[in-house]
């Protein structure tokens, strides 16, 4: 990290990235959708309400902004935007959603389809350019941009029968994948963003019981090629003077989620093995697991503890936080723990079954207890 840049222990409030698309945003992107908008306004919606979302952050008191995604339409579709050689129509896979007890799988995320690679890829753009460019502008305070990881395109976009003429290797797909991926990490660096996070929701798939783990495309064998190919982002981000980190999701689509179960599998070798500064784990209820694998978390990495949901408005008890870290820093030390919510408010536009109001307020309780613990 350069020396005027931030250092990892800056970010005690941290945040995952996406937000909740406000209402007129909404309505713009279905109008987007639908060819009754154009780009250049959709876009200027956009700005708008990125900047009265950097506004509602500050007032909030988190350590590190975000543009809450608000130009994409899924978290991951940076890359899909900016790179020839995926289709949205080529019937693309539909993960196994799962909900809790007394909820169901919204529609809209249990038909969602992944884009399928019917080509070889190609850059024929920037990925998050334009999302750190208005952040660098704007940003009342540090920023971060994330980027997704390309093991989430390993089994998500590769379809036997479809891509193995422009890929007869899978491998080969997801090394351009993380090319890319990683030219662009090198890019939002030098160009001054001072954090950048990898989104990387397949390491769920190792878990114990994970669903994930008969999905088409998964190989319970790749753990290596999953790490190496986030490594390569992060390796070109550090370089360029970045703040680093990976956040592992257990899935997160309007209030569903994909896969349950604790780090312990995972942890000795992903925990030790990712060259990230931080790592955004997901804590936020009974599936996460238990504290204990935070023991295998190497110096100086920071764990940030993902307490507070994002899938659901209720709002956390404050000691019950305070108690919950308490815990956590009796596996480590508590000067290499943070805090943030678990997941994204957003991962796609439509959001999670939470309001705006109740985001804001999640948000404060995650700023205000990140300073009675920390300072």
């Amino acid at each position: 990290m350069t020396k005027e840049g931030p250092v990892v222990s800056d970010f005690r409030a941290d945040q995952v990235g996406s937000l909740l698309r406000p209402q007129r945003l909404l309505e713009a992107w279905g109008r987007f959708f639908t060819g009754n908008m154009d780009r250049d306004t959709l876009a200027e919606i956009q700005e708008e309400s990125i900047l009265a979302a950097l506004e509602g952050q500050r007032s909030a008191g988190i350590d590190v902004y975000t543009d809450g995604e608000f130009r994409r339409a899924a978290y991951m579709t940076g890359l899909t935007d900016a790179v020839d050689g995926f289709s949205f129509t080529a019937g693309g896979q539909r993960l196994p959603w799962r909900s809790d007890p007394g909820r169901e799988v919204p529609a809209e995320i249990a038909d969602f389809t992944l884009p399928v690679v019917t080509q070889r890829v190609r850059a024929r753009g920037r990925v998050a350019a334009a999302d750190a460019a208005f952040l660098q502008k704007h940003s009342p305070g540090p920023f971060k941009v994330t980027l997704p990881s390309p093991a989430h395109f390993a089994g998500a976009s590769y379809r036997p029968g479809v891509s193995d003429e422009a890929y007869p290797d899978r491998s080969d797909f997801v090394h351009d994948v993380a090319s890319i991926l990683a030219d662009e990490a090198a890019s939002l660096a030098r160009e001054g963003t001072p954090y950048v996070q990898v989104d990387s929701p397949t390491y769920s798939g190792w878990l114990e019981g994970s669903v994930l783990a008969g999905s088409p495309g998964f190989d319970p064998d790749d753990l290596a090629a999953a790490i190496a190919g986030d490594n390569a982002i992060l390796d070109r981000a550090h370089a360029g003077g970045a703040v680093t980190s990976v956040h592992i999701c257990r899935g997160n689509g309007s209030g569903a989620w994909l896969a349950s179960g604790g780090y312990e599998p995972i942890a000795e070798q992903v925990f030790s093995q990712l060259r990230c500064d931080r790592l955004l784990l997901e804590y936020d209820n009974d599936r996460s697991g238990g504290f204990q694998p935070l023991r295998l978390v190497p110096e100086p990495k920071v764990a940030v503890l993902g307490l507070v949901t994002t899938k659901y408005g209720e709002l956390e008890s404050r000691d019950e936080l305070l108690k919950r870290i308490d815990e956590a820093s009796r596996s480590i030390p508590l000067e290499r723990l943070a805090l943030s919510p678990q997941c994204g408010f957003a991962s796609t536009f439509q959001g999670n079954p939470i309001t705006e109001s109740e985001q804001w307020r999640k948000l404060e309780l995650v700023a205000s207890v990140a300073r009675e613990v920390w300072g």
